[in-house]
């Protein structure tokens, strides 16, 4: 008798955790098969650490096939899901197309950026939702700079060494935190010559950083970013976006050469490319994490709109906590659906958030206890350790030597602007010239070509599956030249982040 196939399409945290937790039911007498663009998970709310220069990225990455022994892996984004035939159908790295039966299906897809319809939005602003984000990010603030050290234009030097972040939520607030000092160590280094330092902007249009914890703990937030010397303007944001800079609501023109979007994310549009209930973009299951009226879908993470029982009538936020314990129960209710225990229905209790501002600050209300400064940033670190299912060791190593010695301020040039548009269902691969499976067209030597501009998106990738061909490409930035022959982007991926309330 051959065993049951579970296929869990996506890696993130509801993923993974779905994953590891039926390896160790199963015991071999089921066939766990993980599909996603990448083999590994990433750890998302380390991030903004990657970026700003003080943890390598393997750091947050984990090995898939390394910690996950007993399922198979399978490289590939799901294009599209037939229900009835119960076949998911995925196209591989390298443009090849597969299928996947199953007798139990998991759609952990996660989250990709949310976008507004904000006049140039698109075009100059970069997202903040995985590893090729975040190694442009490095490497561009560090041009940046460099550039503006070199320049004896007071106006162009300005706009160099100006950064905009919008959206003050975790990852706003965390990257404007951590980019401050990053560019004021670079500054101390090699000062500029027309004596300007760098300016951070965090924008919102909430009325105070950080909304989603108790109001203590955003003042503490805010307290930091103002004496770090962060411009923090709340009921405020974007109204057009160029490439000399940004026009806020309030009327103020801002010359910048550096956007980063960071509002908030939406559910992936596989869910609702299966034409089943949502729920604001979220595929409707009941507590038990099961589609109603498909017994063998179960949905968990950013994906689904879990009933919160503690809260009647609501759903659950799209938090990495939320998605780290559903995954959990997933796992269990699949086993109950096989005869293997009895089912759970998803409840949860509040285990407090964290907030690392940077350096030895940071913001935290482990088990409702407010804390801030020193101690508030040694129950970060130790909670972050605590919770990574692996390179721990390796992360408090990247500490330590970044608290004894100074940070590293290069340029790697494996990720460029092109490679990392904001208008993407997959900000976890960075596009590569020609794409999977498609040749690499002629250019002209100024722009890259289409492909290599967009590169091939799977249909899943617009609801309704609208193939990825009849979308508007985004061109580079013109101080964004196309990579030559032998440069080509570093291919790197992201697991689903839960939203802004990772913590």
């Amino acid at each position: 008798m051959s065993r049951p196939r579970i296929v869990i399409v996506g890696a993130g945290f509801a993923g993974y955790r779905t994953a590891r937790t039926l390896s160790r039911l199963a015991r071999g007498r089921a066939e766990i098969v993980l599909l996603n663009p990448t083999d590994y998970f990433l750890y998302l709310p380390l991030l903004p650490q990657v970026a700003a220069g003080i943890l390598e990225p393997r750091r947050v990455t984990v090995s898939l096939s390394g910690t996950l022994p007993h399922v198979k892996l399978v490289l590939g984004e799901s294009d599209r899901i037939d229900l009835d035939a119960r076949r998911v159908h995925y196209t591989g790295p390298e443009g090849e197309g597969g299928t996947l039966d199953y007798d139990r299906l998991v759609l952990a897809a996660g989250s990709v950026n949310k976008l507004l319809p904000i006049p140039g939005v698109a075009e100059h602003a970069h997202g903040f939702r995985g590893l090729p984000e975040a190694l442009y990010l490095r490497d561009h603030v560090t041009r940046q700079m460099e550039l503006a050290a070199a320049t004896d234009d007071p106006e162009r030097c300005a706009a160099r060494c100006t950064f905009v972040v919008v959206g003050a939520g975790y990852t706003g607030t965390e990257v404007a935190a951590h980019g401050q000092l990053f560019t004021d160590a670079q500054v101390a280094r090699r000062p500029m010559r027309t004596g300007a330092r760098p300016r951070w902007l965090l924008l919102d249009i909430a009325d105070r950083v950080l909304p989603e914890l108790d109001e203590r703990l955003s003042r503490t937030a805010d307290t930091v970013l103002r004496e770090r010397g962060v411009d923090v303007r709340m009921g405020t944001s974007v109204k057009e976006a160029t490439h000399d800079g940004v026009l806020l609501t309030d009327g103020e023109f801002v010359g910048t050469r550096t956007l980063v979007w960071c509002v908030g994310v939406r559910p992936d549009p596989l869910a609702e490319s299966l034409g089943l209930p949502m729920e604001r973009g979220r595929l409707l299951v009941d507590p038990h994490l099961q589609v109603p009226g498909r017994p063998e879908v179960f949905a968990c993470g950013d994906a689904a709109a879990v009933p919160d029982l503690e809260k009647p009538g609501s759903y659950t936020p799209m938090t990495a906590q939320h998605a780290w314990r559903q995954g959990k129960v997933c796992a269990h209710n699949i086993a109950a659906s096989f005869g293997d225990g009895e089912r759970r229905a998803y409840r949860h209790k509040d285990m407090g958030f964290v907030v690392d501002l940077g350096g030895v600050k940071a913001a935290a209300n482990p088990l409702g206890v407010n804390l801030s400064g020193a101690a508030a940033g040694a129950v970060t670190r130790g909670y972050h350790l605590a919770a990574m299912p692996g390179n721990r060791v390796r992360v408090a190593a990247d500490w330590l030597l970044d608290a004894v010695l100074p940070r590293q301020a290069v340029q790697l040039g494996l990720v460029r602007s092109w490679s990392v548009p904001l208008d993407t269902a997959s900000p976890e691969v960075a596009r590569v010239p020609g794409g999977p499976g498609r040749g690499q067209p002629p250019g002209d030597g100024t722009h890259p070509p289409e492909a290599a501009r967009t590169g091939p998106e799977p249909a899943r990738n617009r609801p309704g599956g609208e193939p990825a061909e009849k979308r508007p490409a985004v061109a580079p930035p013109p101080d964004q030249p196309p990579p030559g022959p032998d440069v080509a982007p570093g291919p790197v991926k992201r697991t689903d982040r839960p939203s802004e309330g990772d913590s």
